[in-house]
């Protein structure tokens, strides 16, 4: 029989409804009770914003100074024949492919978002944040990641989004004031972000390499990784055990140490010191781009404001408290979005973690279009050797055994024997970072390369502001060619000048010119002749 509560309905179905509705409730406000009396974390989020602003800063600068060369309408990959492929496979463009540059994109407006990028970081780094500054930095980003292609598909550009999506949430809605008491919930989410960072890395090297299970991956990493410091090669030559010692350290700080993010408070403060200690002494071995400060920021959460006041200024701590009288009580609202942000990660983090449980773990992927809960990992492999792409060019109008052939040098990557690496991070030039892949490749996997080439023919100032030098600033070359020579570390203490050794391998790329058939079908092929 029908009722007026409808078909089917019974009071036994209305008491289990309304006891479902209590339970949630009171676990609802139990909840909120957690988040009320937990350990403020006010200068934790003051700092990790500023870190983050930092992070910001030199990824949008490292874009304006680069992007319009590298994607621009006459760039090496450019933006716009990349949208207009996605959008002839693609039904649904912006879902598949979130970015701003759908409804416009232009060289002034890729150039003018980066600047707006750097403002924008610079805000934050001096200690202002809010939602929606903090959204629009991640929109901007997020919109730049998907159209770049090649240029920033690198694991600390997903991490900078997830870290920027994550720090939404951890500013007022509308208020830029430095000093806010964030949620509980999204300081625990940014443990969360640490412990996959770093554990990810572990298990990608154990499984992935034998150097790593046999402790021997840094007698070649410090001479083979992508753009070394002047550092790398002391640290080249450090004896066998200490090599050793050091994987081991990697492999505790890795693949131990991470766990300790969620225990009690002593234990945690103690992983988050080891987890950036180790970033800091990554950034002095190497140029890693701003992944290893990027790596510090989720590690801020294992802080709380009774370990951090001891390093800041009273009239600072000042502030904090008024602050903390002010806000005994997390906003209703900001704890709605909270719940909602743990349900979201938990949900994308699925994938996640069945990536790291598997056998055949993959590195630095995201499972979402947005990139908000991605997988990580460096230096699954290492190289034993290292290969290096050196572009000469001629103005000779025939090729003989006299030639004289000229070397373009690039920023940071090594070319000039005698030339001591650079200490460039967290700026990135990444035009240096992607020839070192190119090295180990073909000419036909690297068009970005080819098209290089042609432009040095035609003497284009766009594609030579990417390099150190032009070595023919009268007249472009009449002939470009790519030789591949192997690059080692000169012996310490001999000859103090000469920095590297190199011995050449083959030519890579024979000599082209602007006549070259080949190379003109080439260009023609990807209507890069304009």
């Amino acid at each position: 029989m029908q009722t007026a509560c409808g078909r089917g309905s019974n009071p036994r179905g209305g008491i289990l409804f309304l006891g479902t509705m209590n339970s949630a409730l009171h676990w609802w406000n139990k909840w909120r009770h957690w988040e009320e009396k937990s350990s403020n974390y006010i200068l934790a989020s003051f700092l990790l914003l500023r870190v983050l602003g930092f992070v910001y800063f030199f990824a949008f600068l490292s874009l304006a100074v680069q992007v319009v060369p590298l994607i621009g309408e006459n760039g090496l990959l450019p933006a716009s024949n990349f949208l207009d492929f996605y959008s002839s496979r693609s039904s649904n463009e912006f879902w598949n492919l979130p970015t701003i540059f759908w409804l416009h994109l232009s060289d002034h407006a890729l150039l003018y978002l980066t600047w707006f990028g750097v403002i924008l970081s610079l805000v934050v780094l001096i200690g202002y944040a809010n939602m929606p500054l903090m959204f629009l930095l991640w929109l901007f980003y997020l919109s730049y990641v998907n159209i770049s292609q090649i240029w920033l598909s690198y694991g600390w550009e997903i991490m900078l989004l997830e870290t920027g999506f994550l720090a939404i949430f951890l500013c007022p809605l509308w208020n830029p004031r430095p000093f806010a008491k964030p949620p509980a919930t999204v300081i625990w989410l940014f443990r969360w972000f640490a412990f996959r960072i770093f554990f990810g890395a572990g298990l990608i090297k154990i499984r992935a390499d034998e150097c790593w299970r046999n402790l021997t991956c840094l007698y070649y990493h410090y001479e083979t990784q992508p753009i070394p410091n002047p550092l790398s090669r002391l640290l080249h030559f450090a004896p066998g055990w200490f090599q050793k010692l050091s994987v081991l350290w990697n492999h505790f700080i890795e693949l131990i140490v991470p766990f300790f993010v969620f225990h009690p408070r002593k234990l945690r403060i103690i992983a988050g010191i080891l987890l950036i200690s180790f970033q800091l002494i990554l950034m002095a071995s190497g140029n890693f781009s701003f992944l290893n400060w990027l790596a510090i920021v989720p590690c801020i959460a294992c802080f709380d404001d009774q370990f951090l006041r001891k390093f800041f200024p009273k009239r600072m701590l000042q502030n904090i408290g008024h602050v903390q009288q002010g806000s005994q009580k997390t906003h209703h609202g900001y704890a709605i979005a909270a719940t909602f942000l743990l349900i979201l990660v938990a949900w994308l983090s699925i994938p996640v973690i069945a990536n790291m449980l598997s056998s055949h773990q993959i590195m630095n992927t995201s499972f979402n279009n947005l990139h908000l809960v991605n997988t990580y990992g460096m230096f699954g492999s290492v190289g034993k050797e290292r290969y290096e792409l050196i572009l000469e060019g001629t103005t000779d109008t025939a090729i003989t055994q006299q030639t004289q052939w000229k070397e373009f040098e690039f920023k940071a990557k090594p070319s000039n024997p005698y030339k001591n690496p650079p200490f460039i991070a967290p700026y990135q030039p990444r035009i240096d970072w992607q020839i070192w892949f190119a090295a180990m490749q073909t000419p036909q996997q690297n068009p970005w390369l080819i098209h290089l080439i042609w432009k040095l023919l035609h003497n284009d100032e766009s594609a030579l502001s990417l390099l150190a030098n032009n070595p023919f600033p009268d007249a472009p070359p009449t002939f470009i060619r790519v030789q591949f020579y192997r690059y080692t570390f000169a012996p310490l203490g001999n000859d103090q000048s000469l920095v590297w050794q190199r011995e050449l391998k083959g030519t890579w790329l024979p000599p082209l010119s602007v006549q070259t058939p080949e190379l003109k079908s080439y260009i023609q092929s990807y209507g890069w002749d304009n």
